[in-house]
């Protein structure tokens, strides 16, 4: 059966436009919207071969359901400049890719859809509809499907509705849709329906009642208040059917030889790509094909792939317990390489296979490397099986202990990596792999050190675009237009998902083959673009890669944790936490669960008559902590929840958490350090997070306490003093900022006599303390308002301070300005190194998001600048340790500061040698000050 696809091209456009970032070539012309909506329609002919096609999009003006209710679609607001301007051009590249392209005057796309459907059907056509519109589940039945391919960006399944699909989705078949909507109605196109009547309600009565005909005719038994909104809504019913109803009778006549997808136009599409800045699709240009195939299949699977413009893609093979298996694969994305066309994997399960990889791999000048394990800890995780690629289009998978039923035999895994050590650890031999800190950790945990590391594709995507992900997976689809195997499709999902040991080797070995291959051809796609850009390259050959061995060192290394410490602890918390809570009962007038926000907003909103301040999205009243501190300037019960909160949350995170996390072997916790998180450049530790432990509080200093050394050690702490502000000093290049820390001056006592216009004697600590809020807050975008709040003081005195700050700090308010314009423009900022901090909503018609994003282009270059100096230190100190052969050990990287564990003999030399080595690694204008401190607990050093 031939199959007709319809595009609802309107549907995807406003989608598109509201979910995409605020996208802009260099001439600032958006194109977020119409890369959206190309990225879309690219893969569905992949998804979904077709014989014939459309993209069908909305008239401009009024349509009939205009005349029949003046306020149709009243209550959406004017299209945005930024989207309008992006119609047409879309438009254009549509053409271009050859997709045939409807627009009806005086009618909806709905309407052409349902038309064409309607006639598919007639002529014995299967009809498949991609939408993100509900309103279309009316049309589906044996012949006619819709499918939401824009579910998510990196989707691996669409959204199916066939018939069974909308009934399990809506909970009633097809052909009750329309009567389903005509109750609930549709406030996208301001369509009213029955008052409070809502799905659960809508799908109720229909199954109780068959048909919206028959509960009219049983409205008057219908009680209560919706059997009430029902009888007086039943004059409006007739009129809600006829505007929800799809016309599938306007005479849209289009023969269906019209609608066969054309050969792409390059040169139009080379001149559209260069215009929106498209690169990567416009070097997909040399490999696109001539001619579009029309294939005569059934329906394809989402998720399979094809040619990048349309023709249908050979379903990969595999070849069960054979050393090698050739696989069809989609073109690729085209940076700077050609990538192979076929790929060929094979599974090693001989010596004589094995040793033939071995000599392959000790011949090549890079090796792209991946582990298969049994654990996503690093620390614990053990090696399942290895596998490799040399050559885009190769790759191989060593099992080595898969232990499901009816296994095959495998490698001696001691065997293996003993043949495989002298490899693994040459540092001549270049190795390429995607988080390769992971690997080093897992093959650590088998007694093998990782040398050679060469590159990693996680680190090459961060440095180029911090903004987005980093997951190979995503990487592959965005770089290379290839959808590999997803670690669920071979292992499965949540309480299903099995161990890798588990997978058969068949599909083990196709899985993790691949993931090498892949690798290898996004480094051979990532690599160029990074090179051919001198700031980049430093950040990630001088810092990212080399902070990677470091994190590396670190992680291993773990921290000592008193457990008996954070036990008692956790044992004096739990008893303060309930004295808060009597304390809460009896503030309240009773009890009630401070853990529940609807008991909460019952006691503060309507028990104790508190004014609400905002509202929650559901419209209930906010009980969120920024409402709470709000309050708790002048009620007591939300003070103490505050404090209960804060508490409970030490308790559960820290001294609960912290014990339970030694390492059963090493005695020690090891933290996980993310290189590739932060915009900023800032690393994110995780399992557990030893950034966060607040400081601020008696409680929260304790935890730090709990942080030891070992007898004969202790703790020192180095940090970089006010680096942020030496940053901003630097960059804005401001004379006053410049003299003050030249002079080695107290920068907030001279802010403070500059805006009170006192001598900086006479500054008082009250003064400071504003100084001190005014130099970081304004340094994190911080506006009147919220200077206000945080000083407890009129917005217009903020503002005067403000006002009063850059009349004596010039070079700040024009490094703010020239900041905000350069961000416009580029659609990025940059640290000092050259690092790009990228603020994709700069430009953004939402003025909240755009107001963000100016504030985070201001602070980002002195928080990337600091991320920098930081890892550059820390790569300093970690070589100078090893080249000395110290017995010091670095354990923490937090923020701004270095955590070292010093033994007793080393201490003096360590406290000389770190601020030398911290204040050097780079030369501002200003000064770098780093400060110790030592202890003999993480708290003390301070």
């Amino acid at each position: 059966m031939k199959t007709l696809l319809l595009v609802d091209g309107s549907s995807y456009l406003y989608r598109a436009f509201h979910a995409m970032p605020d996208l802009r070539n260099s001439a600032n012309e958006p194109v977020g919207a119409i890369q959206g909506v190309l990225n879309m329609l690219r893969r569905l002919h992949k998804d979904y071969p077709a014989e014939y096609s459309a993209c069908v999009f909305d008239a401009k003006g009024k349509t009939f359901r205009d005349d029949i209710y003046p306020e149709y679609k009243a209550n959406r607001a004017s299209m945005p400049d930024d989207l309008r301007s992006q119609i047409e051009p879309l438009f254009e590249t549509i053409r271009a890719m050859g997709w045939p392209l409807i627009i009806e005057d005086g009618v909806e796309a709905d309407d052409v859809i349902g038309a064409l459907a309607k006639q598919a059907e007639q002529q014995g056509i299967k009809t498949i509809i991609s939408t993100g519109d509900k309103d279309i589940s009316q049309l589906v039945n044996e012949q006619i499907t819709v499918v939401n391919t824009m579910r998510d960006a990196f989707r691996k399944t669409d959204d199916v509705l066939d018939v069974a699909g909308v009934e399990n989705k809506f909970g009633i078949p097809p052909s009750l849709i329309i009567d389903y909507l005509v109750l609930i109605g549709d406030t996208s196109d301001n369509v009213p329906g029955v008052e409070k009547v809502g799905p659960k309600t809508a799908v109720k009565w229909l199954k109780e009642y068959g048909t919206l005909d028959n509960i009219v005719a049983n409205a008057d038994s219908i009680k209560g208040v919706v059997g009430e909104n029902l009888r007086k809504a039943l004059p409006w019913l007739p009129t809600a059917r006829e505007l929800i109803t799809i016309r599938c009778d306007v005479g849209i006549r289009e023969h269906f030889d019209e609608l066969v997808q054309q050969a792409p136009d390059k040169a139009k599409l080379a001149a559209l790509f260069d215009h929106f800045e498209f690169r990567s699709w416009k070097r997909e240009l040399d490999n696109m094909p001539d001619a579009v195939s029309q294939p005569s299949v059934e329906l394809a699977p989402a998720g399979t792939s094809g040619d990048l413009f349309g023709s249908p893609a050979t379903a990969p093979q595999t070849n069960a317990g054979a050393v090698s298996t050739p696989k069809a694969e989609p073109k690729t994305t085209n940076h700077h390489y050609t990538p192979n066309i076929s790929r060929q994997y094979e599974t090693i399960l001989s010596e004589a296979v094995l040793d033939t990889w071995l000599a392959k791999l000790n011949q090549a000048e890079l090796i792209c490397f991946d582990t298969e394990t049994t654990s996503l800890d690093p620390l614990t995780a053990q090696i399942v099986g290895m596998s490799f690629s040399v050559a885009a289009g190769t790759g191989a998978y060593l099992p080595l202990t898969h232990d499901y039923f009816d296994a095959p035999s495998q490698l001696p895994l001691a065997e293996v990596l003993a043949k495989f050590k002298p490899l693994l650890e040459n540092p001549t031999i270049k190795k390429v792999g995607q988080n390769l800190k992971y690997d080093k950790h897992v093959l650590a945990n088998h007694g093998i050190a990782l040398n050679g590391i060469a590159h990693d594709t996680l680190l090459q995507s961060y440095v180029l675009e911090s903004h987005r992900g980093h997951g190979m997976d995503e990487l592959s689809a965005r770089h290379l237009g290839i959808e590999p195997i997803s670690f669920e499709q071979v292992a499965g999902k949540g309480a299903k998902q099995v161990g890798f040991n588990q997978v058969t080797i068949e599909v083990a070995a196709e899985y993790a083959a691949e993931d090498a291959d892949i690798t290898l051809q996004l480094h051979e796609a990532l690599s160029p673009q990074v090179l051919q850009d001198d700031k980049l390259n430093f950040i990630y050959s001088q810092v990212e890669m080399p902070s990677m061995e470091c994190l590396f060192t670190i992680e291993r290394n773990g921290v000592l944790i008193d457990a008996n410490m954070l036990n008692r602890q956790s044992n004096e918390i739990g008893m303060k936490l309930m004295e808060l809570e009597a304390k809460a009962f009896e503030l309240a007038g009773q009890p009630f669960n401070l853990g529940s926000p609807k008991q909460l907003q019952e006691i503060l909103f309507g028990k104790l008559g508190i004014k609400p301040i905002k509202k929650t999205p559901s419209g209930a009243p906010s009980t969120d902590e920024d409402v709470l501190q709000e309050l708790a300037l002048d009620y007591p019960l939300p003070k103490v929840l505050l404090e209960y909160r804060g508490l409970a949350k030490l308790k559960s995170t820290y001294t609960d958490k912290l014990p339970k996390m030694i390492n059963a072997h090493t005695g020690r916790v090891h933290t996980n350090y993310n290189q590739a998180v932060a915009i900023t450049g800032r690393l994110a530790s995780s399992d557990p997070n030893l950034q966060n432990i607040p400081v601020r509080t008696a409680e929260g200093r304790r935890i730090r306490e709990a942080f030891i050394a070992p007898p004969g050690s202790h703790i020192v702490s180095a940090d970089y003093s006010q680096i942020e502000l030496r940053i901003m000093a630097h960059l804005s290049k401001d004379a006053g900022m410049l003299q003050a820390f030249a002079n080695n001056e107290d920068i907030h006592r001279a802010t403070a006599a500059e805006i009170f216009g006192v001598e900086r004697s006479a500054v008082d600590n009250e003064q400071r303390r504003y100084a001190k809020v005014i130099n970081f807050g304004l340094i994190y975008g911080m506006s009147a308002f919220g200077l206000a709040q945080n000083l407890n003081i009129e917005r217009s005195a903020a503002q005067n301070y403000i006002e009063r700050y850059f009349a004596r700090y010039p070079g700040v308010r024009q490094y703010m300005q020239d900041t905000r314009e350069l961000a416009k423009e580029k659609g990025y900022v940059e640290t000092y190194f050259g690092r790009r901090l990228w603020v994709p909503e700069i430009n953004s018609a939402n003025g909240m998001r755009r107001a963000g994003a100016e504030r985070a282009a201001i602070n980002a270059p002195m928080q990337g600048t600091a991320a920098d100096l930081i890892k550059l230190a820390m790569i300093a100190v970690d070589k100078w340790l090893k080249d000395e052969q110290l017995n010091t050990k670095l354990i923490m990287q937090v923020h701004d500061e270095l955590v070292l564990e010093v033994a007793d003999s080393e201490l003096e030399l360590v406290k000389q040698k770190l601020p030398e080595l911290m204040q050097s690694v780079a030369k501002l204008d200003v000064p770098l000050l780093a400060e110790v401190g030592v202890g003999s607990n993480w708290e003390s050093a301070h």
